[in-house]
């Protein structure tokens, strides 16, 4: 547990700190790529990647900062990734629908979210009957239910009508939900269930003071803008939309190498 004063670093995964081999964005000649360290497997294959010196300076921030992974992702989908330094305490799940103490989702957390959702939005049915009528077996290629939380569909982006998501958007919005596209995956996620109420739990819990946060998509805004200081990278929903917040800073490096570089701006800050 930290002590008073410490910062708490809540980061998203995918396409912040990790990244598939699609999402690397290597744009330099390949001998001076760099050296890539993989932290996920999936299927036997090497899935997600960061940097050697990525790497290294994850390492050193683990070790005298509260380190929280905040993702959309399962917990299942969560434990495949293995990430350099000291296993975090905290970890954040399907959006802030699970808060992990050492690996374990905290009973009491899945209870309150449980009561937000039954209270604030339409029914996770309802919505996931829509998205299914609404797809078109053209360009549907999965369709999945994350925790009983939220729904996604995996999609053939070339082949997605124009003005379909924000179609969706506006008929979900009026549901107390949220639609975000990212990559293949369309998301719906209901909007009480957010990273940030998951990140002020964790602060309570270990005292830290100051909360220090990056993403790159339109779930994480919330997270962002919860946080006294935020990064987000040259790519992703937020860039392609323009987002900013005056605590945010927007990087211009896209790709693994902004990765690299929120982590140096996560070491900067902590150490202020």
């Amino acid at each position: 547990m930290s002590t008073p004063g410490t910062s708490l670093i809540a980061s998203d995964l995918d396409r912040t700190l990790i990244y598939s081999n699609a999402a690397l964005d290597l744009r330099m000649p390949d001998a001076d790529a760099p050296r890539l360290l993989c932290v996920e497997v999936y299927g036997s294959k090497p899935l997600s990647y960061i940097t050697e010196t990525a790497a290294g300076l994850l390492d050193k921030l683990a070790r005298r900062a509260v380190f929280v992974p905040t993702t959309t992702r399962t917990r299942e989908q969560y434990q495949r990734i293995h990430l350099p330094g000291p296993a975090p305490e905290f970890a954040i799940c399907a959006n802030g629908g699970h808060l992990l103490v050492d690996g374990v989702s905290d009973t009491g957390w899945q209870r309150q979210v449980a009561a937000r959702l039954a209270h604030e939005c339409a029914s996770l049915a309802e919505v996931r009957d829509h998205l299914l009528a609404a797809a078109d077996p053209a360009w549907l290629l999965k369709e999945r239910v994350a925790e009983d939380l939220f729904a996604y569909l995996v999609v053939e982006r070339t082949l997605l009508p124009e003005g379909w998501v924000k179609e969706l958007s506006e008929w979900a919005e009026g549901r107390g939900w949220t639609v975000s596209l990212q990559g293949r995956k369309i998301y719906a996620v209901p909007q009480p269930l957010t990273k940030s109420a998951a990140v002020r739990e964790v602060a309570r819990r270990s005292g830290a003071e100051q909360i220090l946060a990056a993403g790159d998509s339109l779930l994480d805004a919330d997270l962002l803008l919860a946080a006294d200081r935020a990064w987000r990278p040259g790519h992703g929903e937020l860039a392609d939309s323009g987002w900013d917040a005056p605590n945010v800073e927007v990087l211009s490096e896209t790709g693994v190498a902004a990765g690299e570089e929120i982590l140096r701006r996560f070491g900067r800050a902590a150490t202020a």
